[in-house]
């Protein structure tokens, strides 16, 4: 009998083949929950036998010693940050330089996206310490919680008082950006009160590749220790299909482009400025990024660790006596 694997992910439009059946595995059924909010604490959550998880959260874990995840070096989530600082509409700032000095809004200071944005940041001469750290909620609807932890620092990265909406402070001009996991509403509208800070952000965003060689991920596929261990050869497996997917939906999305009336050009463009492999799965594909994160991580301050990629991704061989 095929064991049953229930994997909560996001709702991204490369799980499609997936969802409608026009993919499936031989050796399991994956059953899939398309979640807004991904677990708090997938180890311990019994609704999920593998789940999305932030690469950030997985990488301080493990440097903490935790090992109630096994992680698997597939990149579910992963592109580049430039565009991802946004300033009012009428700001005159356009470089990452002149935000020194000034007020930044960040909604959650581990996030490995906003890691990711601070090194992109940091590579075009703006340090954290260089700028102030104003961490709060992004939107009025969205949840009081603690969002800077044990990082905090009085006059360098602080929780402002009753958390106010820091788009509502970016359109006030009482900050000068917010860094944004995602684009925030009306962004795409005529007419917007924000842009990206960035006047040419593809520019920068190719040139930082150019520099690093890689697109980097924000999230990954960890499974419980327990079932890589009764079935070793289920997290390559996992990996590969959720790879297979993506290969199906991106066939599909080339020929049958007609979400945007330019979406086709923006598919060619994507793939005469990337390799073929940007978005491969697998430690060898990656090493060269994980390496990366791993030392944003000690340079601001986030684990103080010496892991390997290696170490960080280990073999389910090392699981051994685990179950």
């Amino acid at each position: 009998m095929k064991p049953v694997i229930r994997l909560a992910l996001r709702d991204w439009d490369f799980i499609t083949p997936l969802l409608l059946g026009d993919l499936a595995s031989d050796r399991f059924e994956l059953k899939i929950e398309r979640l807004a909010a991904l677990p708090d604490d997938f180890g311990s959550d019994p609704r999920f036998d593998a789940s999305e998880i932030s690469f950030s959260r997985y990488t301080a874990g493990r440097a903490r010693g935790e090992a109630g995840v096994f992680g698997i070096p597939n990149f579910i989530m992963r592109g580049f940050r430039h565009r991802c600082v946004v300033a009012a509409a009428d700001s005159k700032l356009t470089s990452f330089k002149e935000l020194r000095g000034k007020r930044i809004g960040i909604a959650g200071w581990q996030d490995s996206g906003n890691t990711w944005t601070r090194a992109a940041m940091a590579e075009a001469g703006l340090g954290i310490e260089d700028a102030f750290w104003a961490v709060s909620r992004l939107a009025a609807d969205h949840p009081v919680t603690d969002r800077v932890g044990r990082y905090a620092q009085p006059g360098l990265i602080e929780a402002l008082p009753g958390q106010p909406p820091l788009l509502d402070l970016l359109a006030a001009g009482e900050i000068a950006a917010v860094l944004m996991p995602f684009m925030p509403q009306g962004f795409f509208a005529k007419g917007s009160r924000f842009r990206a800070l960035l006047p040419d952000v593809r520019a920068a965003e190719r040139d930082y590749f150019a520099k690093v060689g890689f697109v980097p991920g924000m999230h990954i596929i960890g499974i419980k220790p327990e079932l890589a261990a009764r079935e070793p050869w289920l997290p390559q497996a996992l990996s590969d299909l959720l790879d297979e997917s993506q290969r199906v939906w991106l066939e599909k999305r080339r020929r049958y482009a007609d979400t945007t009336p330019w979406l086709i050009d923006e598919l060619v463009r994507s793939g005469h400025d990337l390799p073929e492999s940007w978005n491969e799965s697998g430690l060898a594909a990656n090493r060269g990024m994980i390496a990366a994160f791993i030392e944003q991580l000690r340079i601001q301050n986030l684990a103080d660790t010496d892991l390997t990629p290696e170490a960080l991704f280990p073999a389910v061989s090392a699981l051994e006596g685990a179950n």
